[in-house]
């Protein structure tokens, strides 16, 4: 079976939309384009890059942590490596009916991830050109659905051609409706404050979190 739906059906194809939709800024598109799975969700990097960088708070992180790396650092210092041989996916349910949930959830955060960070980069959006980008969007998907078909086939996976059209549905639908919430509510501050504003709001906080964790430490282990 094929999982990461996400990045193969919605990140990916997306990306590819937007490369042949939005003229400017094409460097960083193909910089997100470049990695095999933009939302592995697991990073390293050195303690001094995280005072900066500001951590979107939804599902929009993977996206939104890439993206503060390529603002930051030249893409010469980042890398990206397999971990293992085999990888297991943390699954969720499509949950066409509600929005708040699973990969529908997942789906509008990031869309709306990547249409926030071009938007500073200065590409204007509105609603004609989201219609444009869900078009784009929804015919490359559906050619990628037939190469993961073909892919599957060759490899003895099995492979529900119904259930990758539905998601990339679903896909195209909260492509649009994350565009829409874009547009309604630019104001929106989806980030969490870095770690350089939080310690000058609160200068002792090391301090503080580093006696938490001795206390939660001493109380876990006591009696043991």
């Amino acid at each position: 079976k094929l999982n990461g739906r996400v990045s193969r059906l919605l990140v990916t194809p997306l990306l590819r939309a937007l490369k042949s939709v939005v003229s400017e800024n094409q460097e960083y598109l193909n910089y997100m384009d470049s990695f095999r799975y933009p939302l592995a969700g697991e990073f390293s990097f050195r303690r001094d890059v995280l005072k900066d960088i500001r951590i979107p708070s939804d599902w929009g992180l993977e996206i939104g942590v890439l993206s503060e790396m390529h603002r930051n650092y030249a893409n010469n210092r980042l890398c990206q490596v397999d971990i293992a041989k085999v990888y297991d996916h943390k699954h969720q349910d499509l949950s066409l009916s509600d929005q708040q949930a699973g990969l529908s959830k997942m789906s509008i955060d990031i869309s709306k991830a990547l249409f926030r960070k071009l938007a500073t980069k200065g590409t204007v959006f509105n609603e004609e050109t989201f219609r444009t980008i869900k078009a784009s969007y929804y015919r490359i998907a559906l050619d990628f659905v037939e190469t993961y078909r073909n892919d599957a086939i060759m490899n003895g996976l099995n492979f529900d051609i119904h259930q990758e059209e539905k998601a990339v549905e679903m896909f195209a639908k909260n492509i649009m409706d994350g565009g829409k919430r874009f547009l309604d509510n630019p104001m929106e501050t989806p980030f969490i404050p870095s770690w350089s504003r939080v310690q000058s709001a609160i200068p002792d906080i090391f301090d503080r979190l580093y006696k938490a964790v001795e206390e939660d430490h001493l109380e876990f282990t006591e009696g043991l």
